[in-house]
């Protein structure tokens, strides 16, 4: 292994510090509003950042909630689907796109991705319908937005939902629209290291559907569509004021991040020519957001050791499968050779919309110098 003598600061996977300190002065102010209105919930912050992250998503409502995985949760409940009903997703996805499955009673059906995009396999969800079948949930992992085409097309031949988990590509383009607006209802999570995050958990729904908007708003609310009034058997899940005001501040610049983004994931993807290392695909520029530059190598541990002794931090997405984790230990004699290839392998580099441009090039210099 060579290393790279350096002096130079550590090189942060995500240096959220800087991220959130350049809109500071801005965050203060709507929060010392907050503070002084003395309205934590369901007020006006609330409802001006659903107003224009709906707008941001060309959808006609945005249901703010705790957090992305109760988003999901949220739209299989107020679908009403039946104990064994089946859902169709990807096996390689954070465990929390089959949680929301398992928490509503439904089976969690996987299917594998495809090595080149990461995304669901749109050629193999086909043979996995069966008359349980309900609906279909795509991720847009890593950032990128899944190709819908066939997908929509199966769902319209069999009638089912399309359920996205859009968690990790807030503003990513498919066919000149967002990922939120491509099936029949979209979980989003603010978690603060997403490129769209608040300061501690958040989340929302996005649909064009009147009636299933207004059924998740209230199951959400304790199941209530006007206080003391509760027509569902709820739950408390709801996004502060707090909360919605950083979003609503940081969504105006979000655009802009994501083409920073883009912008250091194109100089990786020139420039890294270690021929030890994969790297991503793209079908189109505006598909990916990177909220992860994914790599792939058969040494990712040394890798990822070397890396870290030249002072740069990475991460795993992820490290383990969901059908290999204890919560799910009835799948753990099942095989996804593609999920565990890619979780094998995976590694993922520093990259964020405050990264300097010498930051991005010591990354290259060190990946590149990287040898067994």
């Amino acid at each position: 292994m060579s290393i790279i003598v350096s002096e130079r600061k550590m090189i942060k996977f995500l240096d959220l510090e800087k991220v959130n300190n350049r809109y500071r002065a801005e965050i203060d102010e709507r929060i010392k509003k907050i503070l002084d209105k003395g309205w934590y919930l369901q007020g006006e912050e609330d409802k001006t950042f659903e107003e224009n992250f709906a707008d941001f998503c060309g959808v006609k409502h945005c249901i703010g909630c705790a957090n992305g995985l109760d988003a999901l949760n949220l739209i299989i409940r107020a679908y009403g689907f039946s104990r064994g009903d089946e859902i169709i997703v990807p096996a390689n996805t954070y465990i929390a796109s089959i949680l929301a499955i398992s928490e509503n009673g439904c089976t969690p059906v996987l299917v594998e991705p495809s090595i080149v995009t990461y995304n669901i396999n749109p050629d193999l969800i086909e043979e996995k319908i069966t008359p349980r079948t309900r609906a279909i949930m795509v991720v847009h992992l890593y950032g990128q937005a899944v190709q819908m085409n066939k997908i929509l097309e199966l769902a319209k031949k069999y009638d089912l939902k399309i359920i996205e988990d859009s968690a990790q590509a807030h503003g990513a383009y498919y066919n000149g629209k967002r990922t939120g607006n491509l099936g029949d209802a979209s979980g989003f999570s603010f978690y603060p290291g997403k490129n769209l995050g608040c300061m501690g958990d958040g989340g929302c729904v996005t649909t064009n559907d009147d009636e299933l908007a207004k059924k998740i708003r209230a199951i959400a609310n304790y199941g209530s569509d006007r206080k003391y009034h509760h027509i569902y058997k709820g739950i408390n899940s709801r996004l502060d004021e707090i909360q919605a005001a950083v979003l609503d501040v940081k969504l105006k610049h979000l655009d802009e991040d994501n083409s920073r983004r883009r912008e250091i994931a194109k100089y990786y993807r020139d420039n890294i020519k270690n021929k030890r290392i994969i790297l991503p695909e793209v079908y189109d520029e505006k598909a990916h957001v990177w909220h992860i530059f994914a790599i792939r190598t058969n040494n990712r541990d040394d890798l990822q050791k070397y890396l870290e002794t030249n002072n740069i931090q990475t991460n795993i997405h992820y490290p383990t499968p969901p059908h290999k984790q204890g919560a799910y230990k009835e799948w753990e004699n099942l095989s996804y050779p593609v999920s565990e290839e890619i979780h094998r392998t995976e590694l993922s580099l520093p990259i964020s919309p405050v990264m300097t441009d010498s930051e991005v090039e010591a990354v290259v210099e060190a990946t590149n110098k990287w040898n067994i």
